[in-house]
């Protein structure tokens, strides 16, 4: 999948590397997109944040990332509070256009279809990538990134297996059907809307039982 391998590259930073305050994130990319972007809907009000844009190899944007509630870091035991508990609390929504299989813009080629493992999978690797176990040192975490990515992408491709349950969450006000899995560095999960979109969602310290997902009016205002 094309996408997937712009999602690798556009993965936010590695520990070590400096993370761009919300501030100084720009909606250009955001608005470039031929498609609708998703949030959670109203009942969440607190911080929301732009993320990245994904581009596939024509450059056209095909996937993105809004954030909610605390901006997660990376760091070594991954802000572990008292108890166990997290101590950011977060939730992330991917947005991944529904596109069929197409030519590359050189004519070259094919790039694959993207579907709602294409929004399990970013989704997948989103959470991955906020995520550092405690009592692992720089390059066994990279060890670690690099097997569990191909796991997730595994995960992401067999949706009916046992790691996943189904959940029925609101998009736009209408009850629809998501892959879920949970694991202890957090959650994911994944469906599809009526507009022509795939929604994956990423998060850690809030539940995503009580979500529901709103197509966002004007994306401007996120910046």
């Amino acid at each position: 999948m094309e996408t997937t391998s712009q999602a690798v590259a556009q993965a936010p930073a590695a520990e070590g590397e400096e993370q761009l305050p919300s501030a100084r994130r720009t909606v250009d990319g955001y608005l470039l997109a031929p498609f609708p972007w998703y949030g959670l809907d109203e009942a969440f009000t607190g911080p929301r944040w732009l993320m990245q844009v994904g581009t596939a190899a024509e450059e056209a944007v095909e996937h993105g990332s809004i954030g909610h509630g605390d901006e997660p870091s990376v760091k070594n035991e991954y802000a572990v509070g008292t108890a166990g508990e997290p101590k950011e609390k977060f939730a992330v929504v991917v947005t991944v256009a529904a596109n069929p299989v197409r030519r590359s813009a050189d004519g070259t080629g094919l790039l694959e279809a993207t579907s709602v493992s294409s929004a399990a999978w970013l989704a997948g690797v989103g959470l991955l990538s906020f995520t550092w176990p405690g009592q692992m040192d720089h390059s066994l975490r990279d060890d670690w990134l690099e097997q569990q990515t191909e796991t997730a992408w595994a995960l992401a491709d067999d949706l009916a297996g046992p790691d996943w349950s189904t959940l029925s969450l609101p998009v736009d006000g209408v009850p629809t059907p998501f892959h879920y899995r949970e694991s202890e560095f957090g959650w994911v999960l994944a469906g599809s809307t009526q507009q022509g979109v795939h929604v994956g969602a990423y998060g850690r310290g809030m539940s995503a039982y009580g979500l529901g997902f709103a197509m966002i009016k004007d994306i401007s205002t996120y910046a």
